[in-house]
């Protein structure tokens, strides 16, 4: 049956704090101040660059297709402001996912030479797919304005994972930037998510379409610290188990 619109905003929001991300294997990898593994830093670092090069075209399109007039304008000040970051007073945002890219050590052929693994192009496709066709708009917008907005606000014992990072590896709080501009706007941008899914959802059918888009975006999260684990991190540990 249609829940009523309280009822399926907050079922939305429980279905995103379902999934923690941060509790993935890992991360106790990546966070452990005693030994720290910047070559697993950098690789994942490469990975969410990935994302990151996609995500503007994602809000271009969820602003095209929108249906609702009045979202329309949250819509386009998130775009512009992932183009120029003048809002947050920084820069472009693939601009300062760059700068803490090259704060790794990792320099820009390497960086553009870097490739998406299996399930990290999973995810970005299935987003891809999602906005790009207005017939599942509801499912686009669960997809990236909830469940992907909605990762930069993970906390570890009550502190952002960049903060974290930050602290272990000895990063500045310039070259984290990226970061900490998404957790500041992305508490408003996973706000107006979950109010335009609520009223976009007119039906029974289309509330478990986006309940089911923020559960499998969630689970493709996953599924792609997945594929780095798999990649980087498995061997190592038979390794040293032998």
């Amino acid at each position: 049956m249609l829940m009523p619109r309280d009822e399926f905003r907050q079922a939305l929001r429980d279905e995103l704090e379902r999934h923690l991300t941060l509790s993935h294997p890992i991360f106790p990898l990546l966070l452990d101040a005693k030994r720290p593994n910047l070559p697993l830093l950098r690789s994942v670092t490469l990975q969410g660059y990935q994302l990151t090069k996609h995500f503007l075209t994602y809000i271009e399109h969820l602003f095209f297709f929108c249906p609702q007039p009045s979202f329309k304008r949250a819509l386009l000040i998130n775009a512009y402001e992932e183009e120029t970051g003048r809002l947050s007073r920084s820069d472009n945002h693939v601009v300062l996912m760059e700068r803490f890219i090259r704060a790794l050590g990792i320099d820009d052929a390497t960086r553009d030479a870097a490739r998406p693994l299996p399930a990290t192009q999973d995810l970005i496709h299935y987003r891809m797919a999602a906005v790009k066709d207005p017939a599942r708009y509801h499912i686009g917008a669960a997809a990236v304005m909830i469940a992907s907005e909605g990762q930069n606000l993970e906390t570890a014992a009550g502190q952002a994972r960049h903060t974290l990072l930050g602290r272990v590896y000895g990063i500045s709080e310039y070259d984290l930037a990226f970061f900490s501009v998404h957790q500041a706007e992305d508490v408003g941008h996973v706000e107006q998510g979950l109010n335009l899914v609520t009223r976009l959802c007119t039906t029974a059918v289309m509330q478990q379409e986006a309940l089911a888009a923020v559960d499998l975006t969630c689970r493709l999260f996953y599924r792609m610290y997945d594929g780095m684990y798999e990649q980087w991190c498995s061997r190592e540990f038979e390794r040293e188990a032998a």
